[in-house]
């Protein structure tokens, strides 16, 4: 049956290409992109298996129809690594061949403008596969096509590369589709060791991970603004569409860490988490496919504004990472990353967990937990870590303006 399943895929890629070779001009959607990826066909890109590797082919084929340069290794737009697997995203890797190991693909393509900076963009294709470590569904395996995390930053990628194809021609651009992002930043890991570029004229790396879920606000959250000094000047003199939250850190779970600790300025683009992170429910058809197209928009005008600019200065941001108190037990609540006002807003209750069976909701925004005030997402943190399993709790939470006390139990 998989094997029927993978042929299946492999056919419509080959009708893809076929359209491609007699109308040069059709372009393939947004819509039409994330939803081949995260085709149950796909099995949810687990990194290493026939089905990645089926959507590494696909994303070969359509940086092929854009006119991209194959910048992989060997003159091909693939770059394969060997690796033990290993969960800790920050600690090195070992890139080996033997036993136990797995082969991961980065798909690579070039926009050669002969200029002497470039632009890399990149976005993770792989995903969780039929679940295991990191899924949050606990009803067992299930496929976990991954649309929002990260096809949608594939998506948006590739319609960048459609973009900039003869358009903004004072950089160089990398289009990088990385693998082995969901067991450690590999792929961008490795990439940065191996690199097919000079790294030396990499101007700066912009990455999209899970951009798929613009709310009705159009809450917009950026990182790394702090790794060169013009980014906040440049990305709220380009905004006409979005509430932007910045945040300074060149340091976060998503491939962009890889780029900032070689000393190049980054970007991450995020509208947040959701209810379907890490779950099989992650489809397509919830995706807001018209806020993709604006923050395709506003990437475009970004690196606009840059164009003729100089090369950027790199800087060292605090590790926000490193502050984070560590806490043994949870509420069992998806925060609202993008929520910038006092509290902690929850986006998501799971149930039978401490916050469901104190009857705290979606929406409320915690404003108290045990003696501690909370007012923002780290004094959460730092409150939730000062108990253990079996202890109780006051919460208090703004519920639609109203103040309501409860008690929970870890």
């Amino acid at each position: 049956m998989a094997m029927v399943r993978i042929l299946t895929v492999l056919f419509a890629i080959f009708v893809v290409l076929s359209s491609c070779k007699k109308e040069k001009q059709q372009k393939v959607s947004l819509r039409e992109d994330i939803a081949f990826l995260a085709n149950d066909s796909l099995a949810g890109r687990e990194t290493g298996t026939p089905q990645e590797i089926v959507a590494a082919e696909y994303l070969q084929q359509r940086m092929k129809s854009i006119g991209l340069l194959p910048k992989g290794n060997a003159g091909t737009f693939f770059q394969t690594f060997t690796f033990k697997p290993k969960t800790d995203p920050h600690s090195e890797v070992q890139f080996v061949n033997g036993d136990g190991t797995i082969t991961g693909t980065n798909v690579i393509g070039y926009i050669d403008n002969e200029a002497e900076k470039t632009v890399i963009i990149g976005a993770h294709y792989d995903h969780l596969g039929m679940g295991g470590e990191g899924s949050l569904y606990a009803e067992g395996e299930a496929i976990h096509n991954g649309a929002d995390d990260n096809a949608s930053g594939v998506g948006v990628m590739l319609q960048l590369a459609q973009k900039l194809k003869d358009t903004l021609t004072g950089s160089n651009y990398l289009f990088m589709a990385f693998s082995g992002e969901e067991m450690g930043l590999l792929g961008s890991n490795y990439f940065c060791k191996n690199p097919t570029i000079d790294l030396k004229k990499a101007n700066y790396m912009i990455n999209m991970d899970m951009v798929g879920r613009l709310k009705e606000d159009k809450t917009l959250a950026i990182s790394g603004t702090g790794t060169a000094a013009v980014w906040p000047q440049v990305l709220n003199s380009s905004n006409e569409v979005f509430k932007l939250v910045l945040s300074e850190s060149g340091m976060g779970p998503s491939d962009h860490t890889s780029f900032y600790l070689q000393d190049i300025p980054v970007l991450h683009f995020f509208t947040g988490q959701h209810e379907d992170y890490h779950k099989p429910t992650d489809d397509f058809e919830k995706l807001n496919y018209q806020g993709m197209e604006q923050i395709k928009d506003y990437i475009v005008a970004v690196i606009g504004e840059l164009d003729d600019a100089p090369k950027l200065g790199f800087r060292i941001t605090k590790n926000e990472s490193e502050e984070v108190p560590r806490f043994k037990v949870g509420l069992g609540v998806m925060p609202d990353y993008l929520f910038d006002g006092a509290g902690m807003r929850i986006d998501g209750v799971t149930k039978d967990r401490p916050a469901s069976k104190a009857g705290l909701l979606k929406g409320d925004i915690v404003v108290q937990l045990g003696d501690s005030i909370v007012t923002d997402m780290m004094s959460y943190m730092r409150a939730l870590s000062a108990f253990e399993e079996g202890s109780t709790a006051k919460v208090v939470v703004d519920r639609k303006g109203e103040k309501v006390t409860a008690e929970v139990r870890f």
